[in-house]
């Protein structure tokens, strides 16, 4: 079998983090998402791994490499522009050949990886098998409609009524009859090729299309809110580790991890939590799920559910920061000089709240 990961979104709904950055990239629990990614295949059994990239093709290249370091091997599949997630199944043909394969949106986390469902479709004759999970508001998403014989009937987007609670979430199983599929249907009026549209194509072809019903959490990392949501949970199943420099006027309480070359001193650390390396927490309070990165600052501030990327500092704030995403090479700091005002330099669709 062979892995197959889009990543080639421009991540409107990450910026101005994703102006610098592509979203696939962006760290949670101080692992960038796409390697989450590339890990769960990995540890599926799958060590070939194509990689669709965009705009942002470049910086991914240089992150991942050749796979040496996961041992796998990666081919990377340029798409011109995002044509839809069928369209880059067709633009994949010539890397997936006639081979089974797992298709993964590089933005997503799911709990307990994929290992049973590369096992399940490995030992079944099915065609497609789809990942679903319950979602308490399907109008958000792709939702499945399942016949009495337990296969996928109907796929409707986003519909306002709707007939299911079984939400896609970006995770495709998929055998060579796919590309018939990718060949067969029209672009839809985005003017996209859905990978909606395919998967209803084998269902109407007869095809064996099956669902997996995923028991576990999921997370889609597009939005802010979801990014801290995923590093909240990943935070919470990590294993206590202390690997750095914490001096004896300092205090880690409960699931902590502080990375090589990392210094807390004078401090407080409320896990869950994890502190990249070289980077320095002094006369601070660092709060439960937040994850700091490598290379940044803490100082004589408090700070809690939140990411902070790399090359960033903190210093001096009057009030705790919560709930944040802060991005990279960031300075966020009291300013000593008078009157008392807020000086920003923002990007833009920043939000910022104050007091």
């Amino acid at each position: 079998m062979k892995g197959l990961i889009l990543s080639g979104g421009k991540g409107t709904r990450l910026r101005p983090i994703t102006y610098t950055s592509a979203k696939q990239l962006v760290p949670v629990a101080n692992k960038p998402v796409l390697f989450r990614v590339i890990e769960a295949i990995r540890d599926a059994g799958i060590s070939d791994i194509g990689i669709v990239i965009g705009d942002t093709g470049d910086e991914i290249r240089a992150a991942v490499g050749n796979g040496r370091r996961w041992d796998v091997r990666i081919t990377y599949i340029p798409q011109d522009e995002p044509r839809g997630l069928a369209h880059a199944v067709k633009i994949s043909q010539a890397f997936l050949g006639d081979d089974r394969f797992v298709m993964f949106l590089g933005d997503n986390c799911i709990q307990g990886g994929i290992s049973s469902l590369i096992q399940q479709f490995g030992h079944s004759d099915y065609n497609a098998q789809i990942v679903l999970k319950q979602v308490a508001d399907p109008r958000s998403f792709g939702v499945a409609e399942l016949d009495d014989d337990g296969r996928i009937e109907r796929l409707v987007e986003k519909p306002r009524e709707p007939r299911s609670d079984l939400a896609l979430v970006g995770i495709y199983m998929f055998d060579h009859h796919i590309f018939e599929a990718v060949n067969n249907i029209q672009p839809s009026l985005r003017g996209e090729l859905e990978i909606t549209d395919a998967i209803q194509w084998l269902v109407a072809a007869k095809y064996r299309v099956f669902p997996y019903i995923h028991d576990g959490w999921w997370i889609d990392t597009g939005k802010k809110d979801d990014m801290l949501e995923a590093n909240r949970l990943i935070l919470e199943e990590l294993t206590p580790l202390v690997q750095g420099y914490v001096d004896r006027d300092s205090q880690l309480i409960g699931k902590v991890i502080v990375e090589p070359g990392a210094e807390i001193i004078n401090s407080t650390i409320r896990g869950p939590a994890i502190i990249g390396e070289k980077t320095r927490i002094l006369n601070a309070y660092v709060g439960p799920f937040t994850s700091i990165y490598h290379d940044c600052h803490i100082e004589d501030s408090e700070i809690e559910h939140s990411i902070v990327l790399e090359y960033s500092s903190i210093r001096g704030l009057p009030g705790r920061l919560e709930d944040s995403l802060v991005g990279r090479n960031v300075e966020i700091g009291r300013s000593p000089l008078k009157p008392k005002a807020y000086r920003l330099l923002l990007g833009d669709n920043s939000t910022v709240g104050v007091l």
